[in-house]
C-alpha cells in the first residue's frame, strides 16, 4: 500500500507495538493547516453527536492527521461504492469520487482493489476484569492495541459493581480505562438488587452515558441474580429506556452439574462442558426472553453458544418479540473437541462460560447469522494466560473462564462468512460494526463511512491472507484459541479517531487516546413499546364491573 507523506510539523513521542515488543519511537506528526470545513462543528450541528467527547471539544491538532484514501470500494451496512474518502481533525469530511484536495501535508492512501469499510465494534468485551480470584491478562490499553490491530476501533466493556454499588464500579473503571488508546464505551452489571442500585441505575443511564444493564443467570455465589430480581431489573431498564442484557444459563443446574462430576470424579476441563449443557442455556434464554416479554421491554442475549438458545431466539422473534441474539467468535469458529485434550495447558484455554458446543453448533449458529436469526457478532474476549488457567488444575470449577477473540474477530468473520459466500461485505459491516451501533444509538457517529462520522475507519484485503498465532498476535496472553487458523480477508490499515495506529504491520498507538464514548437511552428497540402497552391495556376488558347479588 502506497502512502504519500509530507514531513512537516513536530515529532511526538509515541508507542509502537511490533509484535510482542513495546518499542518507544519518535513519529513524525503533520501539523494542521485550517480546515476546508469544520468537520467537528458541522457534525455536530446535525445532531449526531454523542456525549462530552463528541462535541463542544476540539481535536488537538498537532496530533491528528489529514487522510485522503483513494479508489476503494466504500462498504456501509446497506450499500457498496467506488468512492474517496477524506478526513480531518478525526472526522469524514466527505465522501464521493476523485476527491482533490489542495493542502500538501496530507496523507494519501491507495485502496484500490480493496475494501473501505468503518472499524468493527465489538459489543462484548472484560478487560482488566477481576474475576475467580485472578485479573485478565489484558489491560485497557494492550487490549485495546491488539484489537486495533485486529481492525476493532470501539469496544463496549462491562462495568462490575464494587460491593453491589454501581457508581463505585463506574469509578473504579474509569481508573482501569485511564490509559486507553481507542473509544470505547460500558456496560453495567448488576448483582444486587436495594433502592439505591435503582437510584444508581438511573445515574449511569442519566448521567454516566450508560444505556444496557446485564443481569447474570450463572455464577451461583458470586454474579447471579434470582428471577425476582431480574423482574425488577427490567422494569427498571424499560422505564429509563435502557437495555437489558442476560447472560442465559440456569445457575442452580450448573452448580448441581458441576458437583455431581466433581463427585464423579471427572475434576479435568471436559468437566467444565459436561456440568452446563446446551439445556441449561437454552431454559435460561426461554426463561429471560419470557420475563422480558412479561414486562414488554427488549432483551439482548450475550453469547448465544448453542443451537438450543438459538432456537429460543429464533422462536421469539417469529413471533415479534424483541430479542437481539449476539453469538461470540469463539462458538461460530471452534468446538469442543479440545476439551477433551490430554494436555491441561492445551484443554483448559478453552474453558468459557457458556462452552463452546459439539461441532455443528459452529455451522449452524454461522447460519442463524446469515438469515438475520441473530444480530451481530462479539468476543466476549476475556483473557487468561496458562499460569492462571493452571488454578483449576485438580478441580474444574476453579479455571478462569474466558478465551481471546477481540484481535482475532473481524479476520475470522470475513474468512468464515463472505469468503465461503454467506454474506456479502455490506452484512460484514452490519455485524461487525453498524448493528452494534444502531443498537447502542450511537449510530451514524460510529459504524458508518458518512460524511460526519468518527473516522474509525479500515482497509481490507480481501486476496491477502491471514494467519493466527501466539508468537504473532498483541494480546499479553501467553495463550491463543485459534492457533493456527489461515484465511483469507486481511486488515492491512487502521485508522481510529483520525489516525493510522496499524499499518504495514505495525501497530502505532498512543496511551490516552482513546475516548469514553457516552451511550444514549431508548434506541430503536424502544420504538413502539408505549402502544403496544396501551394496546394491551386496551384488550384486557378488565375490570369487570359485577352487581352484587342480593341476600
Amino acid at each position: 500500500m502506497t502512502t504519500h507523506r509530507s514531513l512537516s510539523g513536530n515529532s511526538l513521542m509515541t508507542m509502537v507495538l511490533h509484535r510482542h515488543m513495546l518499542v518507544l519511537s519518535v513519529i513524525v506528526v503533520f501539523s494542521a493547516s485550517p480546515p476546508l470545513i469544520s468537520a467537528t462543528a458541522q457534525f455536530c450541528e446535525a445532531g449526531i453527536g454523542y456525549g462530552e467527547s463528541g462535541c463542544g471539544t476540539a481535536a488537538s491538532s498537532s496530533s491528528l492527521s489529514k487522510i485522503l484514501i483513494k479508489g476503494g470500494t466504500v462498504v456501509n451496512a446497506f450499500y457498496e461504492e467506488v468512492a474517496d474518502v477524506y478526513v480531518e481533525d478525526g472526522i469524514i469530511v466527505a465522501v464521493k469520487p476523485n476527491i482533490k484536495v489542495d493542502f500538501d501535508d496530507v496523507i494519501v492512501l491507495d485502496a484500490t482493489g480493496k475494501f473501505v469499510m468503518p472499524g468493527g465494534i465489538d459489543p462484548h468485551t472484560h478487560l482488566a476484569f477481576e474475576f475467580m480470584g485472578t485479573e485478565t491478562v489484558d489491560d485497557f490499553f494492550h487490549g485495546q492495541a491488539a484489537a486495533l490491530a485486529g481492525g476493532t476501533t470501539m469496544h463496549i466493556d462491562f462495568v462490575i459493581p464494587v460491593d453491589g454499588s454501581l457508581l463505585e464500579g463506574f469509578k473504579k473503571y474509569e481508573k482501569k480505562a485511564r490509559d486507553s488508546c481507542m473509544d470505547y464505551g460500558f456496560h453495567m452489571a448488576v448483582t444486587k438488587w436495594d433502592d439505591k442500585v435503582s437510584n444508581e441505575m438511573e445515574i449511569m443511564v442519566k448521567e454516566k452515558g450508560i444505556n444496557s444493564f446485564k443481569f447474570f443467570m450463572a455464577y451461583k455465589g458470586a454474579l447471579m441474580i434470582n428471577d425476582e430480581l431480574l423482574l425488577d431489573g427490567l422494569k427498571k431498564c424499560k422505564s429509563l429506556g435502557a437495555l437489558a442484557m442476560v447472560h442465559a444459563e440456569n445457575g442452580d443446574a450448573v452448580f448441581d452439574g458441576q458437583k455431581r462430576l466433581i463427585e464423579l470424579g471427572i475434576t479435568g476441563p471436559e468437566g467444565h462442558d459436561l456440568s452446563r449443557p446446551a439445556a441449561v442455556e437454552a431454559e435460561a434464554t426461554g426463561r429471560a426472553i419470557c420475563l422480558a416479554s412479561f414486562v414488554n421491554t427488549p432483551l439482548y442475549v450475550v453469547h448465544v453458544m448453542s443451537i438450543e438458545a438459538m432456537e429460543e431466539i429464533a422462536k421469539a422473534r417469529k413471533l415479534g418479540k424483541r430479542v437481539i441474539g449476539e453469538p461470540v467468535i469463539a462458538g461460530l469458529i471452534l468446538n469442543n473437541s479440545k476439551l477433551w485434550d490430554p494436555d491441561f495447558r492445551t484443554a483448559s484455554k478453552y474453558v468459557m462460560s457458556p462452552p463452546i458446543r459439539e461441532a455443528g453448533n459452529d455451522k449452524a449458529l454461522q447460519a442463524a447469522l446469515s438469515t438475520g436469526v441473530l444480530q451481530l457478532v462479539g468476543t466476549d474476549h476475556c483473557s487468561f494466560n496458562s499460569t492462571q488457567k493452571a488454578f483449576g488444575i485438580d478441580d474444574f470449577r476453579k479455571i478462569p473462564n474466558g478465551v481471546n477473540g477481540i484481535e482475532e474477530r473481524m479476520h475470522l468473520v470475513w474468512n468464515a462468512m463472505v469468503e465461503s459466500g454467506q454474506i456479502s461485505a455490506s452484512d460484514y459491516v452490519r455485524i461487525t460494526s453498524t448493528e452494534c451501533a444502531k443498537i447502542f444509538n450511537i449510530y451514524p457517529r460510529k459504524g458508518a463511512i458518512l460524511a460526519g462520522s468518527d473516522a474509525d475507519i479500515i482497509i481490507l484485503n480481501p486476496n491477502a491472507s491471514f494467519e493466527i498465532s501466539t508468537k504473532s498476535h498483541h494480546s499479553r496472553s501467553d495463550n491463543n484459541v485459534f492457533e493456527g487458523f489461515t484465511g483469507k480477508g486481511k486488515v492491512e490499515v487502521t485508522i481510529a479517531g483520525g489516525r493510522i495506529v496499524w499499518e504495514n504491520e505495525e501497530l502505532k498507538v498512543i496511551a490516552g487516546t482513546g475516548k469514553y464514548i457516552k451511550m444514549p437511552p431508548y434506541s430503536y428497540l424502544f420504538g413502539g413499546i408505549d402502544k403496544t402497552d396501551a394496546n394491551y391495556l386496551s384488550s384486557l376488558k378488565a375490570p369487570v364491573q359485577r352487581f352484587k347479588s342480593s341476600a
